[in-house]
């Protein structure tokens, strides 16, 4: 039963009938003392409330109400109706327990998606559990790890909004994968894409796709990244780089689930499960206003924390040999052998690239030593070698040069310098990763 909470009988009257074409039985009441009525004598599959109940607009009430349901039904989803004016609102019941929020006037299908979501993810799924689940080649056994994929196998069937946070090279992009693959949109496209490296001028035409001639260089139609995605999984990588005008942009679409062609006035409906992964605070942004608040809470319906290496190095043994008999294999070169003294040594390490850099640090000390079975002293030079990098081999030399000459050589030596880890190579130039990723479109440089 869906318990609907209005004090607008035209509201009530419209979503009792939407819902019961639906297939779902609806309970409505007018007020919140009828609503908590209602909620302590039987707990309703969902609840979808207005704010506000009274003259007053600042929703106090629906605050209080809502803080009441989830005392006596912790458990029962709640999604919030709100107009625009009052987002900020919405955003202030999410922090208080809601699901989610819907606006007024609603489009149906979207309202019912985001039920049948909330619906989904409030059952303990037993079936979801006694299924095959692919790891997608994640590697690892730590309870951090395995944590995580409990949470991963538990809401994979479910088309919940996902956030995946952590350090870069902790396998954010594995993880969007896996939720995928576990997923009834398994079958249809897995489509990623680094906002990190599209310009704002690109971004519509990236995204959304244009129609031959929509504006100069656009010889042939394009189809956009959500069409592509239709059906199955998005994963918006390193959202925490976006630029805010295109923030706003992405929230329509995703509020929505609807956009148009650059030169084609036509509107089209999107049906994509949303993932997205940053390696930045979004709290923090949306804290100091370079992150909307609305976006952050319309994307992490769920949230996956990625624990760094250095917290779980019990994984490192598993994931050297792995990548050990991986590149053996691509290499045709017989497998070597581990001494434990290079484990433990690896084990001491700080890895603040985590898993791709001892991925590039065993692939190195793989091919440059002879040896059949690895010492640690083998993966020290290595390692120390990596670290020891002259600035004199990277610095660009300065006369004759313009100021973009030295830009681009500098930014080129720092992506040599620390091996692709563009976190770092952002870093040491003092730029953001989006910043990075412009100068090198600007550049023509290819990572």
């Amino acid at each position: 039963m869906i318990l609907v909470i209005d004090d607008d009988i035209a509201i009530r009257t419209s979503l009792s009938l939407v819902l019961k074409r639906a297939g779902y039985e609806v309970k409505t009441v007018s007020s919140p003392a009828e609503a908590m009525t209602v909620v302590r004598e039987t707990a309703p599959a969902l609840i979808l409330m207005d704010m506000n109940f009274s003259l007053s607009t600042d929703g106090a009430e629906g605050l209080t109400l809502l803080k009441q349901v989830k005392i006596f039904r912790p458990q029962v989803p709640v999604i919030l109706m709100t107009a625009w004016g009052s987002i900020q609102l919405a955003v202030e019941g999410i922090k208080a327990g809601a699901t989610d929020f819907v606006t007024k006037p609603w489009d149906n299908l979207s309202l019912l998606q985001s039920i049948s979501t909330a619906i989904k993810l409030s059952q303990e799924s037993t079936a979801t559990g006694s299924d095959e689940f692919d790891r997608c080649g994640i590697v690892g056994q730590s309870p951090q790890l395995i944590s995580v994929l409990e949470t991963v196998r538990r809401i994979a069937r479910t088309d919940a909004s996902v956030l995946i946070t952590g350090e870069s090279g902790t396998g954010k992009e594995l993880i969007a994968e896996a939720i995928h693959r576990n997923s009834c949109r398994s079958t249809k496209s897995f489509v990623k894409v680094n906002l990190g490296g599209i310009s704002q001028s690109l971004f519509e035409s990236e995204m959304f796709g244009h129609r031959k001639g929509a504006f100069t260089g656009a010889v042939s139609d394009r189809q956009g990244r959500f069409e592509l995605a239709d059906k199955g999984t998005i994963f918006l990588d390193e959202i925490g780089d976006l630029d805010k005008n295109c923030q706003v942009k992405l929230l329509r679409v995703l509020q929505d689930r609807t956009y148009e062609v650059l030169g084609d006035s036509h509107q089209r409906r999107t049906d994509v499960r949303v993932v997205s992964a940053t390696n930045a605070n979004l709290n923090s942004m949306v804290a100091d206003g370079t992150f909307r608040e609305d976006l952050f809470y319309r994307i992490n319906l769920i949230t996956l924390h990625l624990p760094p290496l250095r917290e779980r190095p019990d994984d490192i043994p598993l994931l050297v040999n792995h990548f050990i008999e991986k590149a053996c294999k691509q290499n045709a070169m017989p497998i070597v052998k581990v001494d434990d003294s290079a484990i433990n040594y690896l084990k001491g390490l700080p890895f603040s690239g985590n898993i791709r850099e001892l991925k590039n640090l065993v692939e190195r000390t793989l091919l440059v030593s002879d040896n059949s079975r690895l010492t640690a002293d083998d993966f020290r030079r290595q390692y120390n070698s990596n670290q020891s990098t002259s600035d004199e081999d990277v610095q660009p030399i300065f006369e004759g040069t313009t100021l973009d000459d030295m830009e681009r050589q500098m930014i080129v030596g720092a992506i040599a310098r620390y091996n692709g880890n563009m976190t770092q190579v952002a870093a040491s130039l003092g730029l953001s990763r989006g910043a990075l990723y412009r100068r090198m479109e600007k550049y023509g440089i290819k990572q």
